[in-house]
């Protein structure tokens, strides 16, 4: 079990690299994969109350917000949001950030939001089944819950510190410490994650009334394709899966 605190700090030391990496486009997995599949599951958002789930920096945040929702982010990392709200002064995009732990959203009313979404996150949240109870509770009924998370049957893992497959180790939770060292970055850094199957997920979900309705394993766009070459390998093993569910208070 890790500290929460060291995992909070992890992400504030990270911020500015991070900031940098995502801003100036060196995310290309996020632009040319993951976000345009999940926006397009997402759809229409146009007048839509949203909250989204450790929005870090805002990134995906303001892409919301300039699709016409009304939209709040939340983020456990103080850094992260200050960063966001800095943006948010000077886009004047009517964002709301607060700094909030993904597992307990006390703050915000039952029943409030339409929408939520979690881009690349509920790997890094330590009590994802709360913080998945957390969303069904916030979420009006027949509200929806996406989100996208490295794809557990393929993604590499540290276990004992060493390196593997999920592929050959799938079964079994882990805790993970992800070392950030490519040469895009502005500086290295590390984070920490946590593996689980997909029958986790799905069972969290269950559990608090939020039913699967569509899942998607993205592939990247042609352009992506043209401009990073590295990204060809998700054409053959998905990198990420993105899934929908459906708030049944019924």
């Amino acid at each position: 079990m890790c500290k929460k605190g060291s995992v909070k700090k992890e992400w504030n030391d990270a911020a500015e690299s991070w900031v940098d990496f995502v801003r100036k486009g060196k995310d290309y997995y996020r632009d040319e994969l993951n976000n345009p599949a999940t926006f397009e599951l997402i759809g229409d958002v146009r007048g839509r109350l949203i909250l989204d789930l450790a929005c870090g920096e805002g990134y995906n945040t303001r892409i919301l917000a300039r699709k016409g929702a009304e939209v709040t982010g939340v983020d456990f990392s103080e850094k992260l949001i200050e960063l966001a709200k800095r943006e948010e002064a000077k886009d004047k995009l009517g964002i709301c950030y607060r700094v909030l732990d993904a597992a307990d959203l006390k703050r915000f009313s039952s029943s409030h939001f339409d929408l939520v979404t979690c881009f690349m996150s509920l790997q890094d949240i330590e009590d994802y089944k709360r913080a998945i109870s957390e969303v069904a509770r916030v979420l009006t009924n027949r509200g929806r819950f996406v989100f996208s998370i490295p794809h557990p049957c393929f993604e590499t893992i540290i276990v004992n510190g060493k390196r593997t497959s999920a592929t050959r180790r799938y079964f079994g939770a882990a805790k993970y410490t992800v070392q950030w060292k490519m040469e895009r970055l502005a500086k290295p850094f590390k984070t920490t994650s946590f593996h689980r199957t997909l029958t986790d997920y799905f069972d969290a979900l269950h559990k608090s009334r939020l039913f699967v309705s569509r899942l998607v394993e993205p592939r990247p766009t042609r352009r992506g394709l043209r401009k990073h070459p590295q990204l060809r390998e998700a054409l053959l093993i998905p990198q990420s899966v993105i899934v929908e569910s459906i708030k049944c208070a019924c």
